[in-house]
Protein backbone atom coordinates (compact mmCIF):
# COMPACT_ATOMS: atom_id res chain seq x y z
CA UNK A 1 0.00 0.00 0.00
CA UNK A 2 2.81 2.66 0.49
CA UNK A 3 4.19 2.09 -3.03
CA UNK A 4 0.81 2.98 -4.61
CA UNK A 5 0.34 5.85 -2.34
CA UNK A 6 3.77 7.05 -3.62
CA UNK A 7 2.65 7.18 -7.01
CA UNK A 8 -0.48 8.95 -6.36
CA UNK A 9 0.95 11.78 -4.95
CA UNK A 10 3.86 12.01 -7.50
CA UNK A 11 1.77 14.11 -9.80
CA UNK A 12 0.77 16.61 -7.60
CA UNK A 13 4.57 16.79 -5.78
CA UNK A 14 5.57 17.74 -9.87
CA UNK A 15 3.52 20.04 -10.70
CA UNK A 16 3.95 21.75 -7.03
CA UNK A 17 8.19 21.59 -8.34
CA UNK A 18 7.89 23.32 -11.39
CA UNK A 19 5.54 26.13 -10.11
CA UNK A 20 8.45 27.32 -7.86
CA UNK A 21 10.99 26.84 -11.03
CA UNK A 22 12.43 30.10 -12.54
CA UNK A 23 10.19 31.22 -15.36
CA UNK A 24 13.53 30.90 -17.79
CA UNK A 25 14.38 27.31 -17.10
CA UNK A 26 10.82 26.41 -18.33
CA UNK A 27 11.21 28.68 -21.42
CA UNK A 28 13.46 29.66 -24.17
CA UNK A 29 14.58 33.32 -23.57
CA UNK A 30 14.45 34.95 -26.86
CA UNK A 31 18.19 36.37 -26.41
CA UNK A 32 19.88 33.27 -25.71
CA UNK A 33 17.76 31.52 -28.83
CA UNK A 34 18.31 34.58 -31.51
CA UNK A 35 21.35 36.82 -30.46
CA UNK A 36 21.53 38.05 -34.24
CA UNK A 37 17.93 39.17 -33.94
CA UNK A 38 17.53 40.69 -30.78
CA UNK A 39 20.86 42.49 -30.78
CA UNK A 40 20.31 44.75 -27.57
CA UNK A 41 18.84 44.84 -24.44
CA UNK A 42 18.52 48.50 -23.67
CA UNK A 43 16.47 48.20 -20.18
CA UNK A 44 16.30 45.26 -17.57
CA UNK A 45 15.29 46.03 -14.20
CA UNK A 46 12.57 44.08 -11.77
CA UNK A 47 9.51 45.73 -13.92
CA UNK A 48 10.72 45.55 -17.48
CA UNK A 49 13.00 44.09 -19.94
CA UNK A 50 13.44 46.22 -23.67
CA UNK A 51 14.74 45.04 -26.18
CA UNK A 52 15.82 45.89 -30.04
CA UNK A 53 14.86 43.51 -32.36
CA UNK A 54 16.58 43.50 -35.89
CA UNK A 55 15.08 40.67 -38.40
CA UNK A 56 16.95 40.50 -41.82
CA UNK A 57 14.47 38.83 -45.21
CA UNK A 58 14.82 35.12 -44.25
CA UNK A 59 15.61 35.24 -40.98
CA UNK A 60 14.60 32.60 -38.72
CA UNK A 61 13.67 33.01 -34.82
CA UNK A 62 13.43 29.64 -33.37
CA UNK A 63 11.13 28.17 -30.69
CA UNK A 64 10.97 30.56 -27.72
CA UNK A 65 8.96 32.41 -25.07
CA UNK A 66 7.89 35.86 -24.17
CA UNK A 67 5.89 37.36 -21.01
CA UNK A 68 2.61 39.90 -21.72
CA UNK A 69 5.10 42.74 -23.85
CA UNK A 70 4.08 45.73 -26.58
CA UNK A 71 5.89 45.31 -29.74
CA UNK A 72 6.40 49.08 -31.61
CA UNK A 73 7.63 49.10 -35.20
CA UNK A 74 10.44 50.62 -36.52
CA UNK A 75 9.88 49.71 -39.71
CA UNK A 76 7.71 47.79 -42.29
CA UNK A 77 7.36 44.36 -43.13
CA UNK A 78 5.91 41.15 -43.21
CA UNK A 79 6.69 38.12 -40.44
CA UNK A 80 5.34 35.07 -40.12
CA UNK A 81 4.22 33.31 -36.51
CA UNK A 82 3.51 30.16 -35.64
CA UNK A 83 2.29 30.14 -32.25
CA UNK A 84 2.71 26.99 -30.02
CA UNK A 85 0.04 24.15 -31.17
CA UNK A 86 -1.25 26.68 -33.46
CA UNK A 87 -1.11 26.98 -37.41
CA UNK A 88 1.23 29.79 -38.83
CA UNK A 89 0.09 33.34 -39.32
CA UNK A 90 1.42 36.03 -42.02
CA UNK A 91 0.97 39.70 -40.41
CA UNK A 92 1.83 42.93 -42.21
CA UNK A 93 4.33 45.01 -40.06
CA UNK A 94 3.56 48.81 -40.47
CA UNK A 95 5.90 51.19 -38.94
CA UNK A 96 5.00 53.30 -36.61
CA UNK A 97 2.46 51.01 -35.05
CA UNK A 98 2.53 49.34 -31.88
CA UNK A 99 0.79 46.36 -30.56
CA UNK A 100 0.03 44.39 -26.88
CA UNK A 101 0.87 41.19 -26.66
CA UNK A 102 -0.01 38.42 -24.39
CA UNK A 103 2.62 36.25 -22.97
CA UNK A 104 3.25 33.78 -26.10
CA UNK A 105 5.61 30.78 -27.13
CA UNK A 106 6.11 30.77 -30.77
CA UNK A 107 8.58 31.25 -33.44
CA UNK A 108 8.72 33.57 -36.14
CA UNK A 109 10.20 34.41 -39.80
CA UNK A 110 10.49 37.24 -41.73
CA UNK A 111 9.17 36.65 -45.18
CA UNK A 112 9.32 39.84 -46.45
CA UNK A 113 11.69 41.53 -48.62
CA UNK A 114 12.65 44.04 -45.62
CA UNK A 115 14.66 44.51 -42.72
CA UNK A 116 12.30 44.80 -39.49
CA UNK A 117 13.38 46.95 -37.01
CA UNK A 118 11.32 46.69 -33.36
CA UNK A 119 11.18 47.73 -29.94
CA UNK A 120 10.16 45.11 -27.44
CA UNK A 121 8.84 45.88 -23.95
CA UNK A 122 8.57 42.99 -22.21
CA UNK A 123 6.80 43.42 -18.87
CA UNK A 124 7.66 41.66 -15.47
CA UNK A 125 5.64 39.83 -12.45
Amino acid sequence: MKSISKWIFLPGIVALLSLCMPRAVLAQDVTKVAPAGYQKVLLDNEHVRVLKVEMKPGMEIPWHSHPNHVVYAETSGKVQLTEKDKPAQDQDIKAGSAIYVPAVTHMAKNIGKTTIRLIMVEMKD
